[in-house]
C-alpha cells in the first residue's frame, strides 16, 4: 500500500504505534526531501507529546542508521568502541578516553559535533589546533584509525542525513527534549560507524539538558536498550554536571587541560577530569574484553596514562590529520587571548552552588561558543575557574579569569558569573561524581521504572 505521511501523523497522533516500515518512511522522507517540512515537524510533535514505543525507538535508530552511508570498521581487525556524551561544560574527556581506549588496542572511530547551546563542541575544540581537520570522508578516517588507532572527525554529509534534517526541525519546533527523539538521534549517528561497543556519558545537574535524575536515568537506559538490540554492547554512566568539569571551559584552553593531563600533570582542580576519564576508558576497555571488569579496565587506563602512550597516539592522531603539534610542548604559551578580565568573590564563605548551565552561557557569550550554527568560534575564549563546589573563598579572592576576543564581550559573561556562583556560609554536599550505571544487565529496571508512555 502507498504510504502518506498524513496517515502516520493522525496514528502517532492517537497514540498507536507505527511499523518499522512506516517509520522507515519516514527517515527515508526526511533523507531525501520526499516529505515536506510541515508534515515531518508534525509527526515530530505528535511524537513528543506522545512518547515512543521501545519497538519505534528502535525502528527510529534504525532506519536514520541506513539513511545514508555506514562505516565498517571490521577490515581494521579490532574491536571498535567510541564514547559519547550529553553535553556538559568543561567536559574534554574525548581527548584523554579515546587515545587511551586505542593505546589498549581498541579502534575508536569516534564522530562528534560542535557546540550547541550552552555547552561546548569537540569538533569546534579540536579545530583551535591549527590545520586539524575534522571533515574527513570515511575514506580518510579508515586510513587514520589503521595508522594511529582513533580519529575524531564530524559526520560526513552522507551519513545518517535523516538526523540532520529531523534535528534541526527539532530544534525550530521545541522538540528537541524528548527522550524518544533525543536517543535515536544519538544513537543512530553512533550506530552508523559499525561500532562494537559504546559507553555513553549522560549528564545531570544543573549544567546538563537533563538536568533531573529521573529523566537522565531514563533517557540513559533508553539508549543501552537501544545499542543493545542493534548487537552493540553498551553501558550508561549517569554523571554529575553540576560545575565545570575540571579546571576550564573553552576551546584550546581545554585542549591544553586534556594535554597536561596526558602528560602526567595534575592538578587539585581537574581531579574529577581525570577519574571521570579513566573510569570511561575503563569501561571501554572491558567492553572491548581486554580487561575482566570495568574496574580493571579503569587501572589498565591509568597505566595507560601515567605510560604516556595516550599522549603519543593523540598526538599522532592530530598530526595524521593535519594538525599543527608545536604548541604541545607548551600548551599554555600557545594561549593567546585577545583580553583577559578577573571574577573575584565579594564576600568570604564558600561555593554552595553552581548554575552550570548559566556558567555555559557565559562560556558560549565569551566568544567559545555559538548562537547560531554558522557563527564563528574563538580559538581562545573561555574561563579558567579557581575553586570547586565546596571550596573556601575569602572576600576579594579570584574566583575565575575570563578570556576574550575584546574587553566589550565581558559585561554579559561577568553578570551571568555573579548571579551562577553562590557564595554560602557553609557548603552543601553533592552528588557524587558517578551516580548510576546502567548496563544490559539492569536496563529494564530503569525503563520499567521511569513513568513514561
Amino acid at each position: 500500500m502507498t504510504m502518506h505521511a498524513v496517515d502516520l501523523i493522525r496514528k502517532t497522533r492517537g497514540g498507536q504505534e507505527l511499523t518499522p516500515d512506516e517509520i522507515a518512511f519516514l527517515a527515508q522522507g526526511a533523507a531525501i526531501d520526499a516529505i515536506p517540512e510541515e508534515q515531518l515537524a508534525a509527526w515530530l510533535m505528535a511524537a513528543f507529546l506522545q512518547g515512543l514505543s521501545l519497538a519505534e525507538v528502535d525502528a527510529l535508530t534504525t532506519a536514520m542508521k541506513f539513511s545514508g552511508e555506514v562505516f565498517d570498521p571490521s577490515p581494521l581487525g579490532k574491536f571498535a568502541v567510541d564514547k559519547h556524551s550529553t553535553g556538559g561544560v568543561g567536559d574534554k574527556t574525548s581527548f584523554l578516553v579515546a587515545p587511551i581506549a586505542a593505546a589498549a588496542g581498541l579502534v575508536v572511530p569516534m564522530i562528534s559535533g560542535r557546540a550547541l547551546g550552552h555547552t561546548g563542541g569537540t569538533l569546534d575544540k579540536l579545530e583551535s589546533i591549527p590545520g586539524y581537520r575534522t571533515q574527513l570522508s570515511l575514506v580518510e578516517m579508515e586510513q587514520v584509525l589503521a595508522k594511529v588507532g582513533v580519529s575524531i572527525v564530524g559526520q560526513t554529509e552522507n551519513l545518517v542525513p535523516a538526523d540532520r534534517v529531523l534535528y534541526m526541525l527539532r530544534d525550530r519546533t521545541s522538540t528537541v527534549d524528548s527522550p524518544f527523539l533525543i536517543a535515536p538521534s544519538i544513537m543512530s549517528k553512533k550506530l552508523a560507524a559499525g561500532l562494537n561497543g559504546l559507553v555513553l556519558d549522560v549528564k545531570t545537574g544543573s549544567g546538563a539538558f537533563m538536568q533531573r535524575k529521573e529523566d537522565a536515568l531514563f533517557l540513559a537506559a533508553l539508549m543501552v536498550e537501544t545499542g543493545e538490540r542493534s548487537g552493540t554492547r553498551t553501558a550508561a554512566l549517569l554523571t554529575n554536571m553540576n560545575q565545570p568539569l575540571g579546571r576550564f571551559a573553552g576551546n584550546w584552553i581545554e585542549i591544553a587541560e586534556a594535554l597536561d593531563l596526558l602528560a602526567g600533570k595534575r592538578n587539585p582542580l581537574n581531579e574529577d577530569l581525570r577519574e571521570l576519564s579513566l573510569i570511561l576508558a575503563g569501561w571501554m576497555i572491558f567492553l572491548g574484553g581486554v580487561a575482566t571488569s570495568a574496574k580493571a579496565g579503569r587501572h589498565r587506563a591509568e597505566e595507560i596514562l601515567q605510560s604516556g602512550a595516550a599522549l603519543k597516539i593523540f598526538t599522532e592522531m592530530v598530526e595524521t590529520q593535519g594538525g599543527d603539534t608545536s604548541s604541545f610542548a607548551a600548551p599554555e604559551k600557545f594561549h593567546q587571548p585577545g583580553a583577559t578580565k578577573e571574577l573575584r568573590a565579594d564576600r568570604s564563605g564558600y561555593l554552595a552552588q553552581v548554575d552550570c548551565t548559566q556558567v555555559g552561557w557565559a562560556v558560549q557569550r565569551l566568544g567559545a561558543g555559538r548562537a547560531r550554527s554558522e557563527d564563528p568560534v574563538s580559538a581562545h575564549a573561555g574561563l579558567e575557574m579557581h575553586i570547586k563546589l565546596g571550596g573556601k573563598v575569602q572576600a576579594g579572592e579570584l574566583l575565575c579569569t575570563l578570556f576574550a576576543d575584546r574587553d566589550e564581550q565581558f559585561a554579559e559573561p561577568e553578570t551571568l558569573l555573579r548571579d551562577a556562583l553562590v557564595i554560602g556560609d557553609e557548603p552543601l554536599p553533592d552528588d557524587p561524581l558517578i551516580q548510576e550505571i546502567i548496563t544490559a544487565e539492569n536496563r529494564k529496571q530503569y525503563l520499567e521504572a521511569a513513568n513514561h508512555p
